[in-house]
């Protein structure tokens, strides 16, 4: 099993940065693909992006060329890079670890962080 923690979510304007944090206990992310989603209020748990066992990303279509995912093996840590903010980006961000290749669904995913809140304002 792997406990998953994020961090680094907050209030930033429109065009603005921020860096979201995973952070992995029990087993090394090495083991996983790990995996980024998102929920707006009233919307359903939706893929950003993800990392694959070999440590290519796969992204989106929305945030393609805006976010970035990497990770430190050190740390035992993923991150979620995100630049261009817009205020539809504004939601709760969730990490997640899968033993599947590449998956994109809520479903496919093993475990799950908290979630951290991201809000951009206009």
């Amino acid at each position: 099993q792997v406990q998953l923690v994020e961090s680094g979510g907050g209030l930033v304007q429109a065009g603005g940065s921020l860096r979201l944090s995973c952070a992995a206990s029990g087993r090394t992310f090495s083991s996983y693909t790990v995996g980024w989603f998102r929920q707006a209020p009233g919307m359903e748990r939706v893929f950003v992006g993800g990392l694959r066992l070999i440590g290519t990303t796969y992204y989106a279509d929305s945030v393609q060329g805006r976010f970035t995912i990497s990770r430190d093996n050190a740390k035992n840590t993923v991150y979620l890079q995100m630049t261009s903010l817009k205020p539809e980006d504004t939601a709760v961000y969730y990490c997640a670890a899968a033993t599947k290749v590449a998956p994109r669904t809520v479903s496919q995913y093993d475990y799950w962080g908290q979630g951290t809140q991201v809000t951009v304002s206009s």
